[in-house]
């Protein structure tokens, strides 16, 4: 997609702007302008290279060079872009940090990275500086605006990056540990651009023309790692929100000009409680890449607002090197299916024991690169945790912990997280499959569900429930939870309404707003050996309907 080929991800970028100087590479809207507190409108390729020449070049005087790393707290800005291109172009590897973690969270990200420097926005500076000397070192921390600070250091490599060289530390959400740094090469991203700009179908890429709009956060691999790549690839347009705003949400996308976004699936279930409006199809979309979006709500939404939602599977670990897309037809919208592995992908479903499944029957997925190396384009290794990179695999595979099957036609269908998986009675409970039904219910705004012990079913299912500003009683809980429940067995088979609803004020969340998934198996258990659950198990009978 590029003159030539690129070795590193500032070389990709530099190629395409020197081909398409005056083209758009990044729009920031107003709204977003005003959040941050930067300047709206577009920049070019050009004007965005001449920056990132002049912060590279301020970086090699400073001595900073291939075995460095630099944190970079700077949210969905510009300036992320110049730091990381102009670092990237001396192999200097950056650690992107969410701007929602706390000090102890930070405390452990800048020990177990060891970065030389903390490049971030004046409102977190005090805080970093502060989890460093936690840390026990001191590092040093600068705004965005300011110039590098001297790094001496005479055993790192100047003979410039390469490939494999690192060109990213990413840390996963943590939810059932402390989080695991994946080294990503600059192969790990090249390759992802490249897979998404060609891979076709209905989320075909056309070259010099896409704007591709995401409130996703650059310290995740989708957005750094597939928006980012493709556009810089394909010469196109990146918007970026500083995060998902429902109700401006469609007047973002109609004047961006947005013709592919990116969503999570709590966004399209959101979207779908707003008001319909004859304006929802005034919009340029083509369509939207994501995961998880609700099977209830997906033909709906396709057919309210006008374009396709593109189901997708991959992992930070495995990168574009095993991913897997619905963006071609059939799709079986409103099943979780996230489509057919490609040719250069290689997929098992197995069992406990790592034996395969039997046809149409739910197991893990294992994944990897189909040829001569099955780890191409996944990430290198967990960093300083040897034993957990070589748990990930077996004899070649990646164990994702995910739970898939296929379907009638051999496609694959979404299943849930292996560690969310609730057997209740020998029956297979999808925690996310529960958790998208409740939280259609108007009184939910939030909801999370776990597995709690039960005598005679082995599990049984309890729900966290964070209630809507719109319900204003709330003196009678048991009365709100029995209602729920009611609702819920005509949206659930009844096994998998809640047996056990527990009205809380907030959730356990990572830093990455993703659900905690094993201080939730804590707190459920508290919940109900404390009584301060409501038990609903009398309401749970086959056949129950509202």
């Amino acid at each position: 997609m590029t003159p030539q080929i690129a070795q590193t991800v500032y070389d990709a970028f530099a190629q395409t702007a020197k081909a398409n100087p005056d083209k758009p590479f990044l729009l920031v809207l107003p709204e977003t302008a005003q959040k941050y507190g930067t300047r709206a409108g577009q920049f070019s390729y050009g004007q965005v290279l001449a920056q990132v020449h002049q912060w590279r070049d301020a970086y090699r005087s400073a001595g900073y060079a291939s075995g460095d790393r630099v944190a970079l707290l700077l949210e969905n800005r510009l300036s992320f872009f110049l730091h990381w291109f102009a670092l990237n172009a001396l192999g200097v590897s950056v650690v992107p940090v969410n701007a929602d973690l706390r000090l102890a969270e930070l405390q452990y990200l800048l020990s177990h990275s060891e970065v030389c420097l903390v490049v971030a926005i004046e409102s977190h500076q005090s805080l970093l500086r502060e989890a460093g000397a936690a840390a026990g070192f001191s590092v040093p921390v600068i705004s965005p605006e300011e110039s590098p600070p001297v790094r001496r250091n005479d055993k790192r490599d100047y003979s410039g990056p390469k490939l494999d060289t690192e060109c990213a530390l990413l840390y996963t959400s943590g939810t059932t540990g402390q989080p695991k740094g994946c080294v990503l090469s600059n192969l790990y991203f090249l390759h992802a651009g490249q897979w998404y700009a060609q891979t076709g179908g209905l989320a075909e890429i056309r070259k010099g023309e896409e704007r591709m709009l995401t409130p996703l956060p650059l310290v995740h691999m989708n957005a750094m790692a597939y928006s980012v790549m493709a556009m810089v690839l394909s010469a196109g347009c990146l918007i970026l929100l500083d995060r998902f705003h429902p109700r401006s949400w469609w007047l973002s996308v109609k004047d961006s000009g947005a013709t592919i976004v990116h969503y999570l699936g709590v966004m399209p279930a959101i979207l779908d409680k707003l008001p319909a409006s004859s304006q929802d199809r005034e919009h340029c979309v083509r369509f939207g890449f994501g995961a998880g979006v609700d099977q209830k709500l997906h033909a709906n939404f396709e057919q309210r607002f006008g374009f396709p939602l593109l189901e997708a599977w991959a992992m930070t670990e495995t990168g574009a090197g095993a991913v897997i897309m619905a963006n071609r037809e059939p799709r079986f919208v409103g099943t979780s299916c996230i489509g057919i592995e490609g040719d250069d992908v290689s997929v098992r479903i197995v069992d406990e024991q790592g034996d395969e499944v039997k046809a149409g029957e739910q197991g893990e997925l294992w994944v990897c690169h189909a040829g001569d190396n099955p780890r191409f384009g996944f990430f290198s290794h967990y960093l300083k945790d040897t034993a957990a990179t070589q748990a990930a695999w077996h004899e070649g595979w990646f164990k994702t912990g995910d739970i898939v099957r296929r379907n009638e036609a051999g496609y694959l269908v979404f299943v849930d997280r292996k560690k969310n998986v609730i057997r209740r009675s020998g029956e297979n409970i999808a925690a996310v499959e529960v958790e998208g039904a409740l939280a259609r219910h108007p009184m939910v705004q939030a909801v999370s569900v776990a597995a709690v012990p039960d005598e005679v079913r082995g599990d049984e299912v309890l729900a966290c429930v964070v209630l809507s500003s719109a319900v204003p009683d709330r003196s009678d809980p048991a009365q709100l939870a029995s209602e729920l429940v009611i609702w819920s067995l005509s949206q659930l088979a009844y096994y998998k309404v809640p047996g056990y609803v527990s009205f809380v004020s907030e959730l356990p969340l990572t830093a990455t707003n993703k659900i905690q998934r094993g201080a939730l198996r804590q707190l459920a258990f508290e919940l109900v050996s404390g009584g301060q659950a409501i038990n609903t198990c009398h309401l749970k009978k086959p056949g129950g309907r509202a």
